[in-house]
């Protein structure tokens, strides 16, 4: 019966780290940042994440002299960076001053599934 016990509590121990949920752990532009008009975003996260299951979006949420900017999507190419483990958002000119939302769904190789969002200004 013992052995019994610790094989399962080494299994479980074996199996919590492949079952973690991916979480975001750095993006640039970061959250709440100011920077210059720039042609990419990147999300970086702590697991490998399933390319078919991950997505993004930038919308801009407000433009300087327009108090009533209606939301406009960004046209992007999304792609799963080199480590496996960044979504990495290419424009195809550089985003001009304003206010955007970053808004992702991923899912990690174990298909955990997280969804995030942030926002960060250009100037």
């Amino acid at each position: 019966m013992r052995s019994l016990i610790s094989a399962l509590a080494a299994a479980i121990v074996i199996v919590a780290p492949a079952a973690a949920q991916p979480r975001l752990v750095a993006a640039t532009p970061a959250a709440n940042a100011t920077v210059k008009p720039t042609a990419k975003v990147q999300l970086s996260f702590s697991e490998r994440l399933v390319a078919r299951l991950s997505t993004a979006q930038v919308v801009m949420t407000g433009m300087p002299g327009m108090a009533d900017h209606p939301p406009m999507p960004i046209q992007s190419r999304a792609a799963i960076g080199p480590d496996g483990k960044s979504l990495v958002l290419t424009f195809a000119r550089p985003l001009v001053p304003g206010t955007y939302k970053v808004t992702y769904k991923v899912a990690s190789a174990d298909t955990q599934r997280i969804e995030g969002s942030y926002e960060f200004k250009v100037r």
